[in-house]
């Protein structure tokens, strides 16, 4: 049942039908034992947020405030609006707006969908979603060599993005698998040294990528590495967290022309965390690459009598043309997660987005302070960071999050098997949903457990 509060006007006139005088008549069944005559110790007009942690707290198999996991899957509070909209028949169950005459509803929503991001991205132009950010990141690659034309083939890929975006990446160009070149980060700055890039060889470069933040939540020099690359010839493909690009410069802004392509991930975005997913990615350009973009572009026109309409403007994949001709048989539409992303971005605002950001970033500074007051406990790379950061431990990483999972803490990501030269390590992630007792919760266990070795 959509959520519709009752005004006044409602409940006197349920009363009267019902030949009652009050509310709490409806609940006289109830045995006094069982029935809670004291109200709620909540103040007036707290947040959602927090009344919601409230109950959660009202549980006790439930433990919130426990998740420290990020590692490119983020837990934020989504309001329940957010849901509860995106739930509806006519979101739930449609597919692909086929005719535009009886689709006018979802065309409208993707079209406010790429307006949204491509203004938090600062770019031209956003398609309506993709399978996933890796998935994004391999469309971005690919776009990103049609437009060399076959004339450069070389990407360099940092070691400091998501190593299952680089496995991805692998997987679905094998054909340019010899051209895919890893550029190792600074082990004490854990980023890419724009320095490092003068002394490789630059031929054949179609594309940098540039992950920002990177995989230890590290901030990358964006503008030095754009402006190189630009320099060199080449593409600048941006792999961005959407909510840190609210806080930070957008990927349109980088250096002094910009990025050329722009993808991430989408499920920080109001998407919630279940079992691995789901996921849906997102992918922006420059107006000149548009016919080179995969996917669907919504566009709004007027009709003979002056009115507002949605249509399908641009449709490069295998349903709508010649599969020969698509510029991707892979791309797919993830319409209720961009649904529910677009409610959440338009409940939120763009000071909600900014709040958010700066929240989580404030509350994985606090976090990493107090962590690395611990002794034996020390913050393995120097460079600024946003909302994740790494940690090197005294005693083997599996080990300590065993111990720290039976006192039901998710404590983080052990880098053991993607960096073994960091096997010591863990990264650590804080977001908005985190209170100051969550974080010293977290700073007791294991100073506790590090004492106990």
């Amino acid at each position: 049942m959509p959520f519709i509060p009752h005004t006044s006007q409602d409940i006197t006139q349920m009363l009267s039908v019902l030949k009652i005088k009050e509310l709490k008549q409806l609940f006289e069944e109830i045995p006094k034992p069982l029935s809670r005559n004291q109200p709620f110790d909540l103040a007036e007009g707290e947040s959602e947020n927090l009344v919601t942690r409230l109950m959660q707290e009202r549980e006790p198999k439930v433990q919130p405030g426990s998740h420290f996991i990020g590692a490119g899957a983020y837990e934020h509070h989504i309001p329940a609006a957010v849901w509860q909209v995106a739930s509806r028949g006519e979101f739930l169950t449609a597919y692909t707006p086929y005719q535009a005459e009886a689709s006018q509803g979802t065309l409208q929503l993707v079209y406010e969908y790429q307006t949204m991001m491509a203004r938090l991205l600062g770019m031209e132009i956003s398609n309506a979603s993709l399978y996933d950010g890796a998935s994004a990141l391999a469309e971005a690659v690919l776009m990103a060599l049609r437009l060399k034309a076959g004339k450069a083939k070389r990407i360099w890929v940092p070691q400091t993005l998501h190593p299952a975006y680089r496995q991805v990446l692998k997987t679905i160009l094998q054909p340019y698998k010899e051209f895919i070149e890893e550029i190792p980060f600074l082990n004490d700055e854990g980023y890419w040294n724009p320095q490092s890039l003068k002394n490789r060889a630059t031929e054949d470069l179609a594309a940098i990528i540039i992950p920002q933040p990177n995989f230890f939540g590290v901030l990358e020099e964006v503008d030095a590495l754009t402006n190189f690359a630009h320099q060199q010839g080449a593409l600048v493909i941006g792999v961005v967290n959407p909510i840190a690009m609210a806080l930070l410069k957008e990927p349109g802004k980088w250096g002094e022309k910009g990025a050329d392509i722009v993808c991430g991930e989408g499920q920080p975005l109001g998407i919630p965390l279940a079992s691995g997913g789901p996921y849906f990615g997102f992918l922006c350009c420059r107006k000149t690459f548009v016919r080179q973009l995969p996917g669907r572009i919504v566009g709004r026109t007027h009709d003979s009598q002056g009115r507002t309409g949605y249509t399908l403007t641009l449709q490069t994949r295998e349903q709508h043309i010649r599969r020969a001709k698509a510029t991707s048989n892979i791309c797919t539409n993830q319409g209720l997660l961009v649904t529910a992303a677009t409610i959440y971005m338009s409940l939120l605002g763009g000071r909600g987005l900014q709040n958010v950001a700066a929240v989580s970033h404030h509350h994985a500074r606090l976090l990493q302070e107090s962590l690395t007051a611990i002794p034996g406990v020390v913050s393995v790379f120097s460079r600024p960071i946003f909302h994740e950061f790494v940690i090197r431990l005294p005693m083997p990483v599996n080990e300590v999050l065993k111990q720290l999972a039976r006192q039901g803490l998710e404590a983080g990501f052990s880098l053991v098997e993607d960096y073994p030269q960091l096997s010591d390590c863990l990264l650590v992630c804080a977001t908005e949903t985190k209170t100051q007792q969550d974080l010293l919760r977290y700073q007791q266990c294991l100073e506790q457990c590090l004492n106990n070795k």
